[in-house]
């Protein structure tokens, strides 16, 4: 299975994409989507949707994994997350592929093992998991492959596939 991994934001979107074979990672390739800071939000968006496009047509991932939102207290932000997300899960559902959200505690639970983990230990058992020479960088590009390892760990089993029936 081929799993794209998206960490959704407005100024960064983090991606990656992973193959899940017999219980073995192999990484395709990962990166960020990025947009100036002072374009309009709509080309912000528009440059976002394109990014994801390009994505799903090179890498024709058969899933989606994609971070829920987490709103803190910042609510603009938190708006512009979502407006960002509403794109990347319309360029998903466009092509037909199979989307999965996952909560930052589920991410960290299935890659660490803790719920709680701290952003470091996330990104030094992503690095480890896919065997990479060197941490991932942006953030959320660890991100993004962290959601893709959640989705390989927790997307296959017979509990998952019956609630996204």
């Amino acid at each position: 299975m081929i799993i794209l991994g998206i960490d959704p934001g407005l100024a960064i979107v983090g991606w990656g994409v992973i193959e899940y074979r017999n219980s073995r990672f192999r990484t395709i390739a990962y990166g960020s989507l990025r947009t100036p800071a002072g374009t309009r939000t709509e080309e912000r968006l528009k440059g976002i949707f394109d990014g994801m496009n390009g994505l799903i047509e090179k890498y024709h991932p058969d899933a989606m994994a994609v971070e829920e939102l987490f709103f803190n207290t910042n609510i603009t932000t938190g708006i512009r997350v979502a407006e960002a997300r509403g794109v990347i899960l319309l360029a998903a559902e466009r092509a037909g592929i199979k989307i999965q959200e996952y909560t930052p505690l589920q991410v960290k639970q299935a890659v660490v093992g803790y719920g709680r983990a701290e952003k470091k230990q996330v990104i030094t058992m992503v690095t480890m998991l896919l065997n990479l020479p060197k941490p991932p960088s942006p953030d959320d590009t660890a991100d993004a492959l962290a959601i893709a390892i959640c989705h390989a760990h927790s997307g296959g089993s017979r509990l998952a596939s019956y609630y996204n029936k």
